[in-house]
């Protein structure tokens, strides 16, 4: 059996999309892992399965590349949307995933906003393994918690080159105060409207942009009033916008960029 695919990229974030529209859908743990493997099969960050939906133009899926769901992609998001939006010409598609219902928008320059939804602060919805104030974790170096539909976990340092991810994020992902361990990032705040931002991703490694680990960084600086309502966020693979009010939805916008198309051996 082949499955057709397509490969996009946001800033480096790479993720493929598989349309099962009509279809059944294949994608298990398993396979999610062979087409996520770099040396024996297509390589991503997250794959994006492309299904029917009653109440918006498509359902989507989201698999990390070591075989485990994610109820959110920033980035994938917005590569489905771009590829609807140009097959029905338009300028903007409401997309479901486990996060509700997303609106994401046409830009200019190649770029697509999404509206990723309100950030969830309380602990139990983090989640945190016991009740605490999300803003200042009891953890070394002071860090903050969010969700954006996955866990995220920011510190804020004075250098971020001094920080190695690799290094420590696996630890981090991984600790007792996170039951469904998190994604960690390192923030450093270059003025009230510009960031440097370096990720470990939960499930993943270190990437060079993650559209979600960006809304949830900013959404940690804002609440420690370090930062404005308006953010450009850079990371190694390029700069995205972040915009969030204090109170509504996070809205992400930046480039996606089509790689190629091919079809992948299951069997």
């Amino acid at each position: 059996m082949t499955l057709p695919f397509t490969k996009m990229h946001a800033h480096g974030d790479d993720f493929i999309i598989i349309d099962r529209r009509g279809l059944d859908d294949p994608v298990t743990p398993e396979v999610a892992r062979r087409l996520g493997n770099r040396h024996t099969g297509i390589g991503f960050n997250q794959l994006a399965v492309v299904l029917d939906c009653e109440d918006a133009a498509a359902r989507v899926k989201f698999w990390n590349p070591n075989g485990t769901p994610l109820a959110t992609c920033g980035s994938a998001t917005r590569g489905v949307a771009d590829r609807l939006m140009h097959e029905t010409r338009s300028d903007s598609v409401v997309l479901r995933t486990d996060r509700g219902l997303l609106t994401c928008v046409r830009e200019a320059g190649r770029r697509v906003s999404v509206d990723m939804g309100a950030p969830s602060l309380d602990w139990a919805a983090v989640p945190l393994a016991e009740a605490m104030d999300t803003c200042t974790l009891p953890l070394a170096g002071n860090p903050a918690a969010c969700s954006m539909g996955n866990p995220h976990c920011t510190f804020f340092v004075a250098d971020i080159y001094a920080i190695d991810p690799a290094a420590v994020g696996p630890t981090l992902e991984v600790h007792p105060l996170f039951p469904a361990r998190t994604n960690v990032h390192f923030v450093e705040v270059l003025d009230r409207g510009h960031i440097r931002l370096r990720i470990w991703e939960r499930g993943g490694g270190v990437p060079l942009g993650s559209g979600s680990c960006c809304c949830g960084a900013v959404v940690n600086g804002i609440r420690r009033g370090l930062l404005d309502a308006t953010v450009q966020v850079q990371c190694d693979g390029g700069t995205v916008t972040v915009h969030w009010d204090g109170q509504g939805g996070v809205v992400l916008t930046g480039s996606v960029e089509p790689i190629m198309q091919g079809s992948a051996y299951l069997f």
